[in-house]
């Protein structure tokens, strides 16, 4: 009798302890957790104890004779080196096309020209937690009766600039006159990430992607927003990732024309091994499955083979910095390389690495001049390091999901495609998630006209159904 007793007070113990664990999982999910903003001071030397000017400054793009002067000499002065007979740019940027890039840049590219292309926008400056953060802002040109902007900031990533939105800015802040209604209008904020283009660079260690993300969150509240759309790709999905985490109330909705998601568990390594023989067992759509596989070839190998650069940049910027800071050459064949390898991996195959089947040679050298008269590239190589240096999947950011109505792109020619499946464990909210008929990462820049689309269609979804108040 004893024994069948205590029998039946471990078991209701057993009963109480499962109990009381269901109810913490069923009502524990519910608690949304934010990642907190990160009030820094990124300034050089002690913060000061007066108050920071929080005034707006116009700014525009300058450059004096000097500087182009001295650019001229660099390249005449340049070393090149023969490339490998029939290597293309397997080995990288191939230096016979190389040349002749360089020739044209000598003779026929007309920065000016380009700066006054540049100086089309309004363009700003404003000091937050310490440094001069450059902005586009660009308003609608007319607005119908009773309807107002939306809001709606665009970040970019590297190699890339705030110029790379400059050809979808008027799909979104004048679409009408595009073909492409007037339902939904957009005012625009296009700022360069701190240590990019003409965004001061930290003078202190530890700025990642979460800092960023919250000194643009004070941009957007300073400027008057209190709701808006995000939109990025490239360190552009991270960040706008990180702010709707920071600020879900005020982000309406997230759109990212990349994702990655680091933390993986068993679920995805099975995905892996077996998705392409079972693949509505794991949620993979048959698109997923053509990106994906065969895993080695798509996945692993690509990773090896195409991610040396992050590897340098994670560990010691400088080094490799300095070269590239102090040879617009050398800084030239760096940063086009991603710009045919990134846009398609196929390209790699032609020994004009394709540079010029999606992009001018003017709009290229553009954004490698935003770097080379800033002298940003060390301190734009460095947010490898402050976003990996502590390891894949250790941070908060990376254990917390996204609740935010999210929008994904899904765009056939990125380096690695993350299928939805995937996504949604990290964005709990996906309203569209649209594999794109062309393009690779650099998708604002290549194609401005599917992505604007793209961003329209999933902010008319999110406003119709004002999903962002039942997040």
């Amino acid at each position: 009798e004893f024994c069948s007793s205590l029998a039946g007070i471990m078991l209701l113990e057993v009963l109480l302890v499962l109990g009381t664990l269901l109810i913490y999982f069923l009502f524990s999910k519910k608690k949304e957790e934010t990642l907190p903003f990160k009030d820094g001071w990124w300034g050089r030397g002690q913060k000061p104890v007066t108050k920071e000017d929080s005034s707006i400054r116009p700014f525009k793009v300058e450059t004096t004779e000097e500087e182009l002067s001295d650019l001229f000499r660099r390249l005449d002065q340049a070393r090149f080196t023969e490339p490998l007979e029939n290597s293309c740019f397997h080995y990288g940027t191939n230096s016979v096309h190389l040349r002749k890039i360089v020739s044209y840049w000598k003779n026929q590219f007309n920065w000016k020209k380009q700066v006054e292309v540049l100086n089309k926008y309004p363009q700003f400056k404003t000091k937050i937690q310490g440094l001069d953060i450059h902005f586009v802002h660009v308003k609608p040109p007319r607005l119908p009766e009773g309807q107002a902007a939306k809001p709606l900031l665009m970040v970019h990533g590297w190699p890339g600039s705030f110029y790379e939105f400059y050809k979808i800015i008027p799909l979104l802040t004048d679409p009408a006159s595009h073909g492409l209604g007037e339902e939904h209008i957009f005012e625009v904020i296009c700022p360069s990430i701190p240590g990019y283009g003409f965004s001061e660079a930290p003078h202190k260690k530890d700025f990642n992607s979460v800092s960023a993300a919250s000194v643009f969150y004070e941009l957007m509240l300073r400027l008057g927003f209190n709701e808006f759309y995000t939109q990025g790709g490239d360190w552009g999905w991270l960040i706008c990732t990180n702010l709707a985490q920071i600020a879900p109330n005020h982000v309406k909705g997230l759109h990212l024309n990349m994702v990655s998601v680091s933390k993986l568990g068993l679920s995805h390594l099975l995905s892996v091994l077996l998705g392409r023989y079972f693949p509505g067992l794991f949620g993979f759509q048959d698109e997923d499955v053509r990106r994906m596989f065969p895993f080695l070839k798509k996945g692993l190998y690509r990773i090896l083979s195409e991610s040396g650069y992050a590897h340098i940049q994670a560990t010691k910027p400088d080094t490799v910095g300095c070269g590239l800071n102090d040879s617009p050459v050398g800084l030239a064949a760096y940063i086009l390389e991603k710009f045919s390898s990134w846009t398609d991996m196929e390209f790699q195959n032609l020994e004009d690495g394709a540079l010029e089947r999606k992009f001018s040679l003017d709009d290229l050298l553009t954004n490698i001049m935003i770097y080379w008269v800033s002298g940003c590239i060390v301190s734009s190589m460095r947010f490898y390091k402050e976003n990996l240096q502590k390891g894949i999947g250790t941070q908060k950011h990376e254990k917390l999901t996204v609740q935010v109505p999210t929008g994904i792109a899904s765009f056939p020619n990125e380096i690695l495609h993350t299928p939805q499946a995937w996504a949604k464990k990290k964005y709990t909210n996906i309203v569209s998630f649209h594999f794109m008929p062309r393009g690779g990462h650099f998708a604002a820049f290549e194609e401005p006209e599917l992505l604007a689309k793209d961003i329209l269609q999933f902010v008319d979804k999110v406003e119709k159904e004002q999903l962002w108040k039942k997040k």
